[in-house]
């Protein structure tokens, strides 16, 4: 019976787990398609500056092989 107590609470975090993901994963109603279009409309016509990727960093020449330099004769 001790080893039911032990399992207890490991039994009560999976019930919440899927009530939590049942919540989550329900049906949701659509959105009404003239609203999205003005908030589209709303966003596209908004002043906003085009936002421009990064520069890219210089390319690592490395091969990946290492190269010790040559020693001279007197080294």
């Amino acid at each position: 019976m001790e080893i039911l107590l032990w399992l207890l609470p490991a039994a009560l975090v999976t019930v919440v787990a899927m009530c939590w993901v049942g919540w989550v994963g329900r049906e949701r109603p659509e959105p009404d398609r003239e609203v999205l279009l003005r908030r589209l409309e709303k966003g596209l016509s908004s002043g906003t500056p085009v936002r421009y990727a990064a520069p890219r960093p210089e390319r690592d020449r490395s091969t990946g092989i290492a190269v010790r330099r040559s020693r001279g004769r007197g080294d």
